[in-house]
């Protein structure tokens, strides 16, 4: 027996236990979106073993498994023991059961960080900008510093004129090379609520004496307000520290690390958490990409403060694990150790010395296992194959296969029923190694062999491929792989945004008492 069995009072039971204990959820995205526990890990099954060596590293980590009580988890289960996880339990009933029990099922994605944020904004009452005021002020010339928090990706699709992207942290990094003065006004926008929260909060734990404004409700608030967005555009590259905006970040550093009483590791500590076998340690690089690339730490986990904070179910999948945060100045990782508290982590800041050779620290392997990658075929020899009558399985994403793929490929998904002409034996696979590799696992199981195209559209085109490039839009029963849940807020539909600043302010009221206790308090004014 691969796992065992737990109710879903159990399962309840030990995600407030304050043991370290990971609930993945593995059914798709559109289904998690619809509706989740509330710190339900996403790891998909069509995508499964991968995630899961990256969301909880630790092979005897206890793991909860949830569905839709359709097999999946048990069939999760199998997987990840072939992967080398030990310590296994199915919920039994999955979602229905879990709903049934009475316990809370939440929309979205990102819930326990954006309900901080809404517990943060609650207790803080951070000072919130109207769009229409911002929209005077520009016009009118105030000055104000304008900032928007999110990464450059999320900035790029969509952005108010005259926002610079800083993500949060980072803005609190280099406020001092990009807001020299204390009186100009500081404003800081994200897509909806949390991250303006986080980030005007943020400056305010530090002490910085600027006004410090929340955009309120973001960039979907503007467009309410009836006021354009601008799409497309890239962002500018942050501005770099001179040595004196450097020595204000560690000033600031040290002072909110002592006044929070955050914890600092030495490299020689962060090495030795890194090889324990009974507690789960995660190694966070919150440097710049360009500081990454000349000083790397191997194995370390790149990612910005503000996404850590913002998306910390992506990155995290065990609850109350052990994080190491890393930068220079030991800023970055202040802040984002300030907030990861409070959702539950045990938090470590890392600085690293000003010494040029890369720090003596690696982060060792796991010893998990996934499913071993195909040999790939080059596009023309994938190409015989199909004329000869092996069908094609499109892996790629729903929303790349809408635009365009090879003629006569289905999509699909690991998990979802195929269709196949009687007496298949081989199939060709076209997507990316680690969903193939997951494919292939499931098929052989039922006798059928997988070849693996890796090549890009346009390198099959090149090498003799018809592709169809008529856009056939999905339906929401077919793509699966998506979060349906008020996904077009952002391309204009006004309703949808609506919907989804109410889910984000209606978050706290739906806790429970146990939930609500998982959330530390941020002191934020004992640090200004």
């Amino acid at each position: 027996m691969t796992f065992t069995q737990v109710t879903a009072e159990t399962a309840k039971s030990r995600l407030h236990a304050g043991d370290e204990v990971a609930l993945l959820d593995v059914r798709e995205a559109a289904a998690f979106g619809d509706g989740h526990a509330l710190f339900a890990i996403p790891c998909p099954y069509s995508r499964l073993e991968l995630s899961a060596i990256s969301l909880v590293p630790r092979r005897n980590c206890p793991i909860l498994l949830i569905d839709d009580d359709d097999g999946t988890a048990e069939k999760a289960a199998r997987r990840l023991a072939a992967c080398g996880y030990v310590d296994l339990a199915v919920i039994t009933g999955g979602m229905p059961a879990w709903a049934a029990a009475g316990f809370g099922v939440f929309a979205g994605v990102n819930v326990p960080s954006k309900t901080l944020g809404e517990l943060l904004e609650h207790d803080h009452h951070p000072r919130m900008i109207p769009a229409a005021t911002l929209a005077l002020w520009q016009r009118e010339g105030k000055p104000h510093a304008f900032f928007d928090a999110r990464p450059p990706g999320e900035f790029a699709k969509m952005r108010i004129a005259g926002a610079r992207c800083v993500p949060n942290g980072e803005l609190a990094h280099r406020l001092a090379a990009t807001v020299p003065d204390e009186g100009t006004p500081i404003v800081i926008t994200c897509a909806g609520r949390t991250r303006g929260i986080v980030g005007a909060l943020g400056l305010r734990a530090l002490g910085v004496r600027n006004p410090v404004y929340a955009l309120e409700n973001g960039t979907q608030g503007w467009a309410l307000a009836g006021l354009p967005l601008e799409r497309g555009a890239e962002p500018s590259p942050m501005p770099e520290l001179d040595d004196e905006a450097a020595a204000i970040s560690r000033r600031r550093a040290d002072r909110l690390i002592a006044t929070a009483q955050l914890p600092c590791a030495t490299v020689a500590q962060a090495q030795t958490w890194l090889t324990e076998k009974g507690r789960t340690t995660f190694l966070f690089d919150l440097r710049s990409p360009t500081e990454r690339s000349a000083r790397p730490v191997p194995g370390a986990v790149p990612v910005l403060t503000g996404q850590l904070v913002q998306a910390t179910d992506q990155y995290v999948g065990v609850r109350h694990a052990r994080l190491i945060l890393m930068d220079d100045t030991g800023l970055r990782a202040g802040l984002a150790g300030l907030f990861l508290r409070a959702l539950g982590y045990e938090v470590h800041v890392l600085t690293l010395s000003d010494q040029n050779d890369p720090p003596a620290l690696s982060v060792p392997p796991s010893g998990l296992k996934p499913p071993a990658e195909l040999v790939a075929l080059s596009p023309s020899a994938a190409a015989r194959r199909a004329a000869g009558g092996v069908p094609v399985l499109d892996l790629r994403s729903s929303a790349e296969w809408e635009e365009r793929r090879l003629a006569g490929a289905h999509w699909t998904l690991r998990g979802r029923t195929i269709e196949l002409p009687t007496g298949t034996e081989r199939v060709l696979l076209h997507g990316d190694a680690g969903a193939a590799a997951a494919m292939a696992v499931d098929l052989s199981e039922h006798g059928i062999a997988c070849d693996w195209l890796a090549a890009d559209l346009d390198a099959c085109a090149t090498a003799g491929w018809a592709i169809d490039g008529k856009r056939r839009p999905m339906s929401r029963g077919e793509a699966l792989d998506r979060i349906w849940f008020v996904h077009d807020r952002h391309d204009g539909n006004e309703e949808a945004s609506r919907r989804y600043l109410a889910w984000e302010m209606g978050l706290v009221a739906q806790l429970d008492e146990d939930e609500r206790a998982s959330f530390g308090w941020v002191p934020i004014d004992t640090l200004a």
